[in-house]
């Protein structure tokens, strides 16, 4: 299998959210995981909130921090250029889109011309769904 890694998925692998054993396992069985440099800057982002706010003591953070650092170092990390704006820019089959899950669908998008079979990992319920009108697979179900 071969995944695109969104962020609501992400964080809940790290956060250890009910998900995130499911998500793990997914990310853990595939051939190819590709993600987006805002999967990353979102997740820095979740964790340094946690850690600031007191969610997570800050010895936690840096461990989660470390364990997505290492999951990254196997990934295609695909970095937001300008094909990638330009089609985010443009309307989803359901709308209306937050401008972060326009960027990771249209991240995904230019992702699955390189890799034809990639499903999209989730949590989100809209970017799920544009997803799905997009002709994505899915995950977790």
């Amino acid at each position: 299998m071969t995944l695109y890694a969104e962020s609501s998925a992400v964080v809940s692998w790290l956060l250890g959210e009910p998900t995130a054993e499911a998500v793990r396992r997914l990310l853990a069985a595939s051939e190819l995981v590709v993600a987006s440099d805002l999967t990353l800057v979102e997740c820095d982002r979740v964790l340094i909130r946690a850690a600031t706010t007191g969610v997570l003591p800050e010895a936690d953070a840096a461990e989660r921090r470390a364990r997505l650092v290492t999951a990254a170092a196997h990934w295609n990390v695909l970095t937001i250029d300008d094909d990638t704006i330009e089609r985010a820019r443009r309307p989803f089959p359901s709308e209306p889109i937050r401008t972060l899950d326009a960027l990771h669908l249209a991240s995904a998008l230019l992702a699955r011309s390189a890799v034809p079979d990639l499903t999209l990992l989730s949590l989100d319920d809209r970017v799920r769904s544009n997803g799905e009108h997009l002709g994505f697979r899915v995950a977790p179900r």
